[in-house]
């Protein structure tokens, strides 16, 4: 089978964003990229803060977060009322986690997918309060109804008082039929947090729609927000029991205004978001999604072709509309959390791409994600000098 075609570069899109240029940039995922023009806002915002901070903090700053919360709740089909900012995912579920009430042998369960700090999150909850936590394998190559099974057989009624589970994961890239899922817990009468770190900007969620109790994604990914921007939605019986992890001037106001109102923190990653979303707009909300998926489509099958691994074994786990993608490393390659992160820096150093290796059942994978500022030739790049840096053991 011959390797598909790239798609078309977005004409000017390079330029939105001050990226080194002798770097291949292939690992959107991790920490995203902000475009220039929101650099430019968010520095605006900053020298406004500064000329006057007693004015800033004080006078109509906790309407702007709120306008600025309704704005993007709005473009992820959330309510503007029942969400919250938080700095990131992780931030928002370890809220939901210390706000959940547990008990010595109550059960959180999640899924060997969840990402790494979330699980972290989750031991330090259950050994404050006594709960236990249980993970659910899951093969990567489980179909949707495979994986609503798998959930349905494990969860404990009564017991089980929260379920985690990924919109779509950071370390496999597989799409979870979370909507399914929030229906089997609820027949169940178990609570679900969605962790979406990757869903805002690049999946077309209406958080709505999937009906669970919690649900956190990251605006800094993929949909051009400054960095430390997520929202968090609650679904209206548990909002009044959303407790900030600092208390601080708003706590008597209620959610959301107690849990975004931390003092003297920066808001200004918040407002600057909405030009993110503006950017994402001018160039075509669909046209980039398209186009990131199809290029990170193009460069797993260049990698993987150099790596000698049959079209067949790419594992697609996200679907055509996911602008993340895996190749499976040679056996024995990276299969350790450090082991990966050492592998990572090596191809960061001697390569000068950047990109995600994960250590994921035992395997080690590269993760390459497609974004509007990438090119085929980096993956083209990558793949030519990959295998002869991978057989340096």
């Amino acid at each position: 089978m011959s390797v598909p075609q790239p798609p078309e570069s977005i004409p000017g899109a390079r330029l939105l964003f001050s990226l080194d240029p002798a770097v291949s940039h292939l690992n959107h995922g991790s920490f995203g990229a902000v475009p220039v023009g929101v650099q430019r806002a968010q520095q605006r915002l900053r020298d406004e803060m500064e000329a006057n901070p007693l004015r800033f903090f004080t006078q109509g700053l906790v309407d702007r977060i709120a306008h600025t919360r309704r704005h993007l709740a709005g473009f992820l089909g959330a309510d503007p009322d029942g969400s919250a900012l938080v700095g990131n995912t992780t931030t928002g579920v370890a809220v939901v986690l210390q706000s959940m009430g547990l008990q010595p042998g109550d059960e959180i369960l999640s899924t060997d997918h969840g990402y790494g700090a979330v699980s972290l999150a989750i031991q330090r909850e259950c050994r404050r309060t006594g709960a236990v936590s249980r993970v659910l394998p899951i093969p990567l190559s489980a179909t949707d109804e495979q994986l609503v099974q798998i959930v349905r057989d494990g969860l404990r009624p009564g017991r089980t008082r929260l379920l985690v589970v990924d919109q779509l994961t950071s370390a496999t890239a597989k799409l979870f039929p979370t909507a399914a899922i929030v229906g089997v817990a609820r027949e169940h009468g178990v609570p679900v947090l969605v962790d979406a770190a990757h869903a805002p900007g690049m999946l077309p969620t209406t958080v709505a729609s999937i009906g669970a109790d919690f649900w956190v994604g990251n605006l800094h990914k993929w949909a051009y927000a400054p960095r430390g921007t997520a929202l968090l939605a609650v679904a209206p019986q548990w909002r009044d029991r959303i407790e900030p992890l600092v208390v601080s001037w708003e706590q008597e106001s209620g959610f959301p205004a107690r849990l975004e109102w931390q003092a003297t923190l920066d808001y200004t990653p918040w407002l600057a978001a909405p030009a993110g979303l503006f950017t994402m707009r001018s160039l075509g909300v669909d046209r980039v999604r398209a186009h990131n998926a199809a290029l990170a489509a193009y460069g797993q099958r260049v990698v993987g072709d150099a790596l000698g691994v049959p079209p067949a074994d790419l594992p697609d786990p996200g679907g055509p509309g996911v602008s993340l993608r895996l190749i499976p490393l040679p056996a024995g390659t990276g299969t350790t959390i450090d082991a990966a992160r050492a592998l990572q820096a090596r191809i960061g150093e001697r390569l000068a791409a950047e990109v995600a290796v994960m250590s994921w059942n035992g395997r080690g994978w590269l993760r390459l994600t497609g974004q509007v500022y990438n090119t085929a030739d980096e993956y083209e790049r990558l793949a030519t000098r990959l295998p002869a840096l991978l057989a340096q053991r």
